[in-house]
């Protein structure tokens, strides 16, 4: 069963927007002198509609090898058409991850027939698949009854990347899925709330530089001492709530460059972070605990 703190990483770009594999593997390398118990590679925080083929399949062959035995890995291949999904999970599934995660269709927002016939011939493939279900970004917010429906029929669907915020519908999937399934809180900042509710751990874009923080919150929370666990989580929560001052990943992006992993870029249409959102992030590291970054 997929369990614990997985980094959503991000791709790290040199200056003129190509793929820096220097800093690819020190951000690799943090992540595990962190204590994560998986990562997610080629996820939306890694900037994915703006990867070329051959880039994916590069960030495949330098972070799989590093990271293989070590933690779990989860790689990212949905899409909002069936057939280039079945083809992303394919390719994917020759590095033999833990799972890929599949996105519900975005943009097309499927009928509850069309999402389980998605869903079906993702898992044809023959790998575990964790759904991601972001109302947010997708407009399509999956109900009790098509969730049950497509659990039921698609045996192969091991885990839930859960980033709705409505906490109603939330509890109730926790209540009746999270003894059977990996049910991963996606929001970063509701951390708590969700390993309260039965989650399995965090699929987490901000752990890409809040990783250690993130850890010990999580292994306080398992040990039982959920007091200790908040207290930690009040120290860092300024910090994740600023990871989403803007769309995800241009914060985090400047942040690791402040932190040393690289440039600050981003690829189009994504575009640099505001002067004004950079003083906010400048003042917030000053202060925090040093222990809770990579």
């Amino acid at each position: 069963m997929l369990t614990g703190i997985f980094t959503a990483l991000p791709t790290p770009f040199l200056k003129d927007g190509s793929l820096d594999t220097v800093h690819l593997i020190k951000l690799i390398q943090a992540q595990l002198k962190a204590g994560v118990h998986g990562v997610v590679l080629l996820g939306t925080t890694a900037e994915t509609p703006t990867l070329s083929d051959e880039e994916k399949r590069k960030i495949l062959d330098i972070c799989v090898p590093l990271l293989k035995e070590k933690v779990q890995i989860i790689i990212g291949a949905g899409t909002n058409d069936t057939v280039s999904t079945v083809a992303n999970i394919r390719d994917a599934a020759r590095y033999k991850p833990d799972a890929a995660l599949v996105v519900t269709p975005y943009y097309n927002k499927p009928n509850p027939s069309g999402l389980i016939a998605h869903f079906k011939e993702a898992a044809k493939v023959g790998i575990p698949l964790v759904m991601y279900h972001i109302p947010g970004r997708t407009g399509l917010k999956v109900p009790s009854h098509v969730l049950s429906d497509l659990l039921t029929q698609v045996p192969q669907l091991v885990g839930i990347k859960e980033c709705d915020y409505d906490m109603s519908q939330v509890t109730d999937t926790a209540v009746k899925y999270s003894s059977k399934l990996s049910y991963f809180c996606g929001n970063d900042e509701l951390l708590l709330q969700f390993l309260s509710i039965g989650a399995c751990g965090a699929i987490s874009a901000a752990a890409s530089i809040l990783a250690p923080g993130f850890v010990k919150v999580y292994n306080l929370f398992n040990a039982g001492k959920i007091h200790e666990a908040f207290l930690l989580f009040t120290q860092i929560y300024p910090l994740i709530k600023a990871c989403y001052l803007e769309t995800n990943p241009t914060c985090i992006k400047y942040i690791l460059y402040k932190l040393g992993f690289g440039t600050q870029t981003v690829r189009a249409p994504l575009g640099e972070l505001s002067k004004e959102n950079k003083i906010k992030i400048d003042e917030l590291l000053a202060n925090i605990n040093k222990e809770f970054l990579i």
